[in-house]
């Protein structure tokens, strides 16, 4: 098989997505107005942007014998390579996704599949033929750490990162500050939201890029929700504001907005305040419609926002 543009290695999960009358306090509750599942995941939802978006496009991760059929008939019908899925007899990893009446949500994650997953030669060997690898702290420290390797070696061209959580939400099964520290000097892009920045850096919004330009990151983006983004590209900073949008559920807009940075930025190699409103319009879509990949839209339906706007 000829090489991809892109590869996402990590979480492809089961989401429970629960509608509630509102969002509780500590010690308070809710009632479930709707129930529904679907397939979700960082690394899922990244590799299902891109390919919705015209990208050749494949996945590694792990999945339960429980949810493997439905994990892989998804991903393949978006059109993504699924021949680097491994399904062990564990169940499946999951999230439960508590949605508030006005499109907020919390979200809480379980299951052991993910952190299972490891990376052989076979897999190195299939990702360093694509032209951008993509991976989220919710990966296993294990495999962050190998493909930091690879990039180190020149073996992998391109790595975007996304530090998805805050630490104390990725101990002892994702990625570890120490690797996360060693990726700063390698990665080509690095991703980080308010929450995991000022868990990591201490900082946030423009202090959290000044935190990484002084770490020499060359290419980073903070995104700030219904703020918008701040991208860092080498010595400029740029502002990116977010779209407004009849918001449905803001579920997976982080991920859709990643896979439109790494669509236009890192493959098109298109400037940065392009690119930014590319992948902010493409967020602002998926916003319009339930789940993770509710409105998941192609190319020329962003295209076609932004000269509305």
């Amino acid at each position: 098989m000829s090489s991809l543009d892109a590869v996402a290695v990590g979480s492809a999960v089961i989401d429970h997505l629960y509608t509630l009358s509102n969002l509780p306090e500590p010690d308070g509750g809710a009632f479930v107005r709707e129930h529904t599942t679907d397939v979700g995941g960082v690394a899922a939802n990244v590799a299902s942007t891109l390919a919705t978006l015209g990208n050749d496009t494949g996945i590694v991760t792990r999945v339960g014998a429980d949810a493997a059929t439905e994990i892989e008939t998804d991903l393949q019908d978006r059109g993504i390579d699924c021949s680097h899925i491994q399904v062990g007899p564990e169940k499946s990893s999951y999230t439960l996704i508590l949605r508030g009446p006005n499109g907020k949500r919390m979200i809480v994650a379980g299951g052991p599949s993910v952190p299972n997953l490891g990376v052989d030669e076979q897999d190195l060997k299939y990702v360093s033929d694509a032209d951008v690898v993509f991976t989220s702290a919710y990966a296993p420290d294990q495999v962050v750490s190998t493909l930091v390797s690879a990039r180190e070696r020149d073996e992998i061209s391109t790595l975007v990162f996304d530090l998805a959580g805050p630490l104390s939400e990725l101990e002892g099964r994702g990625t570890t500050p120490a690797t996360v520290d060693r990726l700063l000097a390698t990665v080509d892009l690095f991703v980080v939201g308010e929450v995991a920045a000022q868990s990591y850096l201490g900082a946030g919004g423009e202090d959290a890029i000044s935190a990484l330009s002084e770490r020499n990151v060359s290419r980073a983006a903070v995104t700030q929700g219904s703020e918008g983004a701040l991208l860092l590209d080498r010595d400029t900073v740029v502002n990116v504001p977010a779209f407004d949008v009849d918001v449905e559920d803001t579920t997976g807009a982080g991920d859709t907005f990643t896979g439109g940075l790494i669509h236009t930025w890192v493959l098109d190699d298109h400037a940065a305040r392009g690119a930014g409103r590319f992948a902010a319009a493409a967020a602002a879509l998926n916003c319009t419609a339930g789940s993770a990949r509710g409105t998941l839209p192609a190319e020329r339906d962003v295209r076609a926002f932004l000269q509305s706007q």
